[in-house]
Formats: structure tokens, C-alpha cells, sequence
């Protein structure tokens, strides 16, 4: 069985990945879960939730690969390992999830150890998992593991722009260029490896630009955020507090 793959937009760039189902369902098992347990608003809008990622087949795999990580986790790791020990793998860029997320702490881990283990290989990842990767991966990271953290989680508040490298999405090219911010359209790598804050294009996908309204992620999550402190406290919801987004050039 073949773990690594290459979809049509990381195969250009000579990239291999690695996917889980997008967000939460049920595997054929009836067995409920939530490969993407911080999401947040991004849940409404994501890519991997469209398209071909919908198809059966695909869908089938991408449950299997979670059902695996589930239940043989150290079974699963020995095959990744053997897999990466290939030549092909040599230098070579491994995005870890282009759908899915860090979902346990225990699956995180067996990632970091694949990594110090695979030296050779390169590996890059998307997240919003920001307290599993402030006590699991920033204390000591593998030297071969670059990580962007993605607004539109319930973990958003956590951010500074100013300290770590994060990534939001942006209603098209034109407003990520007058906030400031840097785009990674050119090549995924771009939000590891470019100049930071990194912006995103949303995908042109109507439904989902329609419900993300010209906002950017982290604008969109932080409204609802303070939506539902209103809701609890009885106030009216003041989206801008506690909206840390902003990087230098940001008009807010």
C-alpha cells in the first residue's frame, strides 16, 4: 500500500503528501471522528471539503488512512518509515496533511518521530493545533519539519503574527497585497519558507466565497468569537477586540 501521494497542484512543485478526511464523519465502521479537532469557521469554507476530495474513492482512502493512524498507530508509523526510506524520498518535500490536521497528541508525535528518524526527507505542515505544537514541537523541533500556523481554528487568539509564522485567507491576490501580507500562490512552500505574514487566495469555489463574504479567516472567526461572548455575556459582540491578525502594514 502506498501512503505518500501527489495531488495535481503539489505534484508540480515535486511534492509528496500525506491526507486525512477534512474535519469530522463517520468511518464505514460507524465509529464517529474529527480529524480536524480545532477547526473553526474553516470547517464552512475548506477546499478538501469540495471537489475531488468528495469523491468515494478518494474518501475511502483518506478514512482508511485515519482508520489506520486510529487504531495501529506504531503499526502505521513502521510503515511510513519503511516507505520514506526510499531514494525517491531523498531531499525530497512531504506536506504532512493537505487535508486533515494533527487530531491527537499521540498521532503528533509519531509524526515528530518519523521525522528525526528520516533526516533526509523534508517535511512541512499546515496547523492549527497551536497548543499541541507550543508543548510538543517548539521546544525542540526536528531541523527537517517547517510548520505555518493557519487562522480560522478556535485556537486563533493564541496567535501573535509578530512571534510566530501564521497563515490566513484571504478573499483574492488584491487584498492580501494591500494588508500587507505576503502570498504563497506562486508554490505551497512559500508559506514555510517566503517572507511572513503569509497570505492565501481563497479558492474559487463559490459557495464557499459566498459564505466567506470578503472577509479574511481570522476576521470571519474572531466575529464569531465575539458573537458567542455576547451571547454569553449579554453585550454586543465588538468583533475587533481581541482580533491579533494584524501585522505591520495591516490597515485595521
Amino acid at each position: 500500500m502506498t501512503l505518500l501521494r501527489q495531488n495535481r497542484e503539489l505534484k508540480r512543485l515535486g511534492i509528496w503528501n500525506w491526507s486525512l478526511p477534512a474535519f469530522a464523519g463517520k468511518l464505514p465502521d460507524g465509529r464517529n471522528y474529527n480529524a480536524c479537532p480545532s477547526a473553526g469557521i474553516c470547517a464552512q469554507a475548506c477546499y478538501a471539503r469540495n471537489g475531488t476530495y468528495l469523491f468515494p474513492q478518494v474518501k475511502a482512502r483518506h478514512q482508511e488512512n485515519l482508520r489506520w493512524t486510529m487504531d495501529d498507530l506504531p503499526g502505521w508509523q513502521h510503515t511510513m518509515l519503511d516507505e520514506l526510506s526510499h531514494k525517491r524520498f531523498i531531499d525530497a518535500w512531504v506536506r504532512i496533511h493537505d487535508s486533515g490536521d494533527f487530531y491527537s497528541r499521540a498521532y503528533l508525535t509519531a509524526w515528530l518521530e518519523i521525522m528525526r528518524a528520516r533526516q533526509r526527507t523534508r517535511f512541512y505542515a499546515y496547523t492549527k493545533e497551536v497548543a499541541a505544537f507550543r508543548d510538543l514541537v517548539e521546544p525542540n523541533p526536528p531541523r527537517n519539519f517547517w510548520w505555518v500556523y493557519s487562522y480560522g481554528g478556535t485556537q486563533d487568539s493564541t496567535l501573535d503574527p509578530t512571534v510566530d509564522r501564521v497563515a490566513d485567507v484571504f478573499p483574492d491576490e488584491q487584498s492580501i497585497t494591500a494588508a500587507g501580507w505576503h502570498s504563497q500562490e506562486e508554490s505551497d512552500l512559500l508559506a514555510v519558507l517566503g517572507p511572513t505574514p503569509v497570505g492565501i487566495p481563497a479558492n474559487n469555489i463559490a459557495h464557499f466565497k459566498a459564505r466567506q463574504a470578503g472577509r479574511r479567516w481570522s476576521r470571519w472567526q474572531a466575529g464569531v468569537e465575539a458573537a458567542r461572548a455576547a451571547r454569553r455575556t449579554g453585550t454586543q459582540p465588538t468583533t475587533a477586540a481581541g482580533d491579533r491578525s494584524g501585522a505591520s502594514g495591516d490597515p485595521r
